[in-house]
């Protein structure tokens, strides 16, 4: 099947990426400038760099409507094109559309119709009215369960705790600006150290830890983005590859794919 994925970030990843090696032919649709920040579990970078590959597979930033449907045809990595959506849809022509931006606090638009199956995964999704089917992503006994009707769960409050630290391991920006970091996925910073910038304001650590999420250099962030996430565990931290809840969200989709 023709299947479109809106984002990037680690749940669009992980879903563009189950998708992908169960053979159908996947395109992922994202913004110029992306700020998710878990970028070890995501294929973001490739908007940036190129190319990006997550736990075997590679996706592809082509720059022509041409390369885009070459790779298509070629089936070997996963396009990702920052083109209009409306220019995308009409490359494609999906069978299934896959709405994983996770944008939370922001009330999706309506896209039934776009394709024959629309999937809305997070908060502010109603099935039958915004997407076809709406899948639960907060974590507890719902997460991933696949709605025909009604709405998923409100925003939750924090992120997941890690050794007891949830909010506190974030930092997220005081002001629009544009974000200079050297910082890389991986990293250990410690508390209080410089990590980026937001244009002339220092952006510190708020503990020591690796750094598990982090904008690209050089985006431009609105006020409230998450810009920066610590894991303060020196062993196991959850830095690359395919994450948990991720997992579990794109193996919902996979369902009802399936039974579409």
């Amino acid at each position: 099947m023709k299947i479109l994925v809106r984002g990037s970030g680690d749940v669009a990843s992980a879903v563009a990426h189950c998708l992908f090696e169960l053979g159908h032919s996947v395109l992922i649709h994202e913004v110029a400038q992306p700020t998710h920040i878990r970028r070890g579990m995501a294929f973001t970078d490739a908007v940036f760099d190129g190319k990006a590959g997550l736990a075997g597979v590679w996706a592809k930033c082509p720059h022509e409507r041409e390369d885009v449907q070459r790779m298509l045809d070629c089936g070997r990595a996963i396009p990702v094109s920052t083109r209009a959506l409306a220019d995308v849809l009409d490359l494609l022509h999906p069978d299934v559309l896959v709405d994983a931006r996770m944008k939370k606090r922001k009330l999706p638009e309506v896209q039934i119709g776009l394709a024959p199956l629309t999937i809305g995964l997070g908060p502010n999704f109603t099935a039958g009215m915004n997407v076809d089917i709406a899948i639960e992503t907060a974590r507890g006994e719902s997460l991933g369960a696949i709605l025909h009707a009604g709405s998923t769960l409100p925003l939750e409050g924090d992120p997941r705790a890690i050794d007891g630290l949830g909010r506190e391991r974030c930092v997220y920006a005081p002001t629009a600006g544009i974000l200079h970091t050297s910082v890389a996925i991986g990293d250990w910073v410690e508390m209080g150290e410089q990590v980026a910038s937001l244009d002339d304001m220092a952006v510190h650590a708020p503990l020591s830890g690796h750094v598990r999420g982090i904008c690209h250099g050089e985006v431009a962030v609105a006020v409230g983005t998450k810009i920066l996430e610590i894991d303060p565990r020196r062993e196991n931290a959850d830095l690359f590859g395919l994450g948990e809840r991720p997992l579990r969200i794109a193996e919902a989709v996979l369902r009802a794919v399936s039974e579409h």
